[in-house]
């Protein structure tokens, strides 16, 4: 059986900016690492968004930013100036393209195209089969999520974020490539959370999705038919579908990182790196994996890696609301867009904000339904 100093199960978004913030510090050299993945990451089968200020870690990948986001409910619409950030997209394949290069010069890692279906840790090592093979190790960083461990509990809700995107071309010139629409609520909400995302591309290119904050995935001609009325309702007729994209983000306060062990960390989705209230994962994760090679350097028990914040926390109320009351979500979003500053909302969501500034923001959010759920998580932890 084959020993190596790391084994990633999966190689994901999460792993792979891990990996490449690994070669970066040039701390490494001596560790032997592997990468197991079943799919090929040969495909461009997602995209991320995601705002920041201009210079960022990856900012050479980034094939579309916008200055400006649209906010819209059915009574409203505001421009948002998004200054001093961006709102930036980066498309999947052009990130594993990009990472694979980079680690394909490095002699100590390797990846392999195989499924990983079981570890488990072993006198201080952790041993990891695939359909084909079995290696061992001495750390794992998981990133295969389990959703059947977290639905099997319920102090903790699981909602999705889940969509489905048209990138399309138009005859016409119809859109404004300068302003991405950030959410759109003026479309039927159906009792759930349900909004329009539309980046333009040009005056004749646009990724169009349908995308809910809820429990259950629907049938793909419902995501396919509201589509086709928004486009309706934007008078857009002549049009080609180029693309089409699905996904389904976990957003959990689920505490993921009780799972951890001495030698095995989960990470991504699987470790809690997704943005509960947003489903956003890109930010996230490169903080996350950054910190985690940090970590590397100093500590050697990944039980100590997690710290829980007040920002888990208030992920974990608005997630509470949304799980009880879905159809709260535009109203939520709407007031806090309506009154906030747009700076200190994005500051707020990235994590980055003090108490005195959270403040500000929670204070422009309906007061009631947080109260409602801040006295029902009291009353749990009795």
């Amino acid at each position: 059986m084959k020993k190596y100093d790391y084994i990633f199960a999966g190689a994901g978004l999460s792993a792979l900016m891990t990996v490449y913030q690994i070669v970066l510090s040039r701390k490494f050299k001596d560790k032997k690492i592997l990468l197991l993945d079943s799919d090929s990451k040969k495909n461009n089968d997602r995209t991320w968004c995601f705002w920041e200020t201009p210079d960022g870690d990856y900012e050479n990948l980034v094939s579309k930013k916008w200055n400006i986001a649209v906010f819209s409910d059915q009574n409203y619409a505001r421009d948002l100036d998004l200054s001093p950030y961006q709102y930036k997209m980066i498309h999947g394949l052009d990130f594993y393209n990009f990472v694979f290069n980079r680690i394909s010069k490095e002699k100590n890692i390797e990846f392999s195209n195989q499924k990983v279906i079981n570890f488990k840790e072993k006198n201080n090592e952790v041993i990891v089969t695939t359909e084909i093979e079995t290696y061992h190790c001495d750390k794992l960083f998981n990133s295969i999520l389990n959703a059947q461990e977290i639905l099997s509990q319920q102090k903790y809700p699981y909602l999705q974020q889940h969509f489905i995107g048209w990138k399309i071309k138009t005859q016409e010139l119809v859109f404004n490539p300068e302003k991405a629409t950030f959410m759109d609520f003026s479309v039927a909400q159906k009792g759930n959370t349900r909004f329009m995302y539309v980046l333009p591309f040009s005056e004749t290119e646009a990724l169009i999705e349908y995308t809910l904050f809820s429990k259950d995935l629907l049938p793909e001609k419902e995501y396919e038919d509201e589509i086709k009325k928004y486009l309706e309702k934007l008078r857009i007729t002549n049009y080609e579908v180029i693309e089409k994209e699905r996904g389904a983000i976990p957003m959990t306060s689920y505490p993921f990182w009780k799972n951890n062990t001495q030698n095995i960390l989960n990470i991504g989705s699987a470790g809690g790196w997704t943005k509960a209230s947003t489903g956003y994962t890109f930010k996230n994760a490169s903080k996350k994996s950054r910190a985690l090679v940090s970590f590397l350097l100093k500590e050697n028990d990944f039980r100590k890696f997690h710290r829980k914040d007040k920002f888990w926390f208030y992920d974990l109320l608005l997630l509470d609301i949304l799980n009880t009351k879905n159809h709260l979500g535009s109203s939520i979003f709407s007031s806090l867009f309506k009154k906030g500053n747009p700076t200190l909302i994005f500051k707020f969501l990235d994590e980055e904000t003090s108490l005195y500034e959270d403040i500000k923001v929670i204070l422009k959010c309906p007061t009631k339904p947080f109260l409602q759920a801040l006295c029902n998580r009291i009353w749990n932890m009795k």
